[in-house]
């Protein structure tokens, strides 16, 4: 991954914020100097702050990841400021909270150029500068909604799809070519991050992570462990193995799941205002810096949070409800062949 003579540098993206302000943080606590990638200059300078107290140099290069070029200048940028990358963390989102029908095209348009073609860009930026090297590791941020769909998000549910594909058709590539580039993906649980307080959503009720939930910190350790050790995939946590595993042997199964349970259960009591802020189009924390966690503190704990277990008997029902619906439907397409 790099010589022991120098810091090791890690590029990574959606930096200012959530996941990859904390990622920022534990690489350089493990003796990575990080370029810092996003769109807010607020949070860029925070997250350099982290980085710095770590431990490492920093470096804020303000980007739009959905713009191929600003992504290169960026990689440039960074090589020329901190050295050859060992390790590019493609980490950017962004999801309009809503049921198709209320989606605008350019809306999703915009989310899916952030959240998938990011990972694009982010890898071909990469590759550019570790393929002569022969050397260096990509990271993609993947999610258990890469496996199940849902319902409100499918902006981020469908780049999420087509992230791991691309994910594992550039691998093979790399694979046929006889690379030690080496690529990883790793498939998030819900995580207790800004985005829920900034995406855009058409409700006008507070939307949250769907439950169990996670403090950034989670996720930020397994990107960490895939980085040093080049693991192909990892999806994170026991429940959304669960899920994801399930999905696998029964395909309608998700489907129903998630029609019968995955609607008001991303959306809070709490009301919203009109005038919250969104980030689909332009940063929200360009002038003020938002940290790593979002507003479910509380509710983090994981598998094992009190918050959760107390859901487990209406998702046993829940679950039931959808084998049930599964069945059915598929007894019905029997019957219509």
């Amino acid at each position: 991954m790099g010589s022991d003579a120098r810091r090791r540098v890690a590029v990574i993206t959606g930096a200012s914020g959530g996941v990859g302000r904390a990622t920022a943080r534990l690489f350089a606590e493990n003796g990575f100097d990080v370029a810092l990638l996003a769109r807010g200059q607020a949070g860029l300078d925070a997250a350099a702050k982290d980085v710095e107290s770590a431990g490492g140099r920093a470096l804020t290069i303000a980007t739009d990841v959905a713009q191929f070029d600003e992504v290169e200048r960026a990689a440039a940028k960074a090589e020329k400021k901190l050295g050859p990358i060992d390790v590019w963390v493609n980490n950017a989102m962004t999801t309009v909270f809503a049921p198709i029908w209320d989606v605008d095209a350019e809306e999703f348009e915009r989310a899916a150029r952030v959240t998938y073609l990011g990972q694009v860009w982010g890898t071909k930026a990469a590759l550019a500068r570790m393929l002569p090297r022969d050397r260096g590791t990509i990271v993609n941020v993947g999610s258990a909604l890469a496996f199940i769909g849902i319902p409100l998000q499918s902006p981020y549910c469908s780049s999420k799809f087509a992230c791991r594909g691309f994910f594992e058709s550039t691998r093979a590539e790399l694979l046929h070519r006889g690379s030690h580039v080496r690529m990883s993906m790793v498939h998030l649980p819900a995580v207790n991050t800004t985005q829920f307080s900034w995406c855009k959503s058409v409700f006008d009720r507070h939307p949250q992570p769907v439950a169990p939930i996670y403090q950034p910190e989670v996720p930020a350790k397994f990107i960490l462990r895939a980085a040093l050790d080049g693991r192909r995939a990892k999806v994170i946590g026991s429940w959304n193995k669960l899920l994801v595993a399930a999905a696998s042997v029964m395909p309608g199964l998700g489907n129903q799941y998630a029609a019968i349970g995955a609607w008001e259960s991303q959306l809070t009591d709490r009301p919203v205002s009109k005038n919250r802020p969104v980030n689909l189009w332009e940063p929200v924390d360009e002038d003020e810096d938002h940290g790593a966690h979002g507003i479910f503190d509380d509710e983090s704990g994981g598998f094992l949070d009190p918050h959760f277990l107390k859901t487990l008997p209406q998702t046993t029902v829940n679950f039931a409800k959808a084998l049930g619906r599964t069945a059915r439907e598929k007894a019905a397409r029997l019957r219509a062949a």
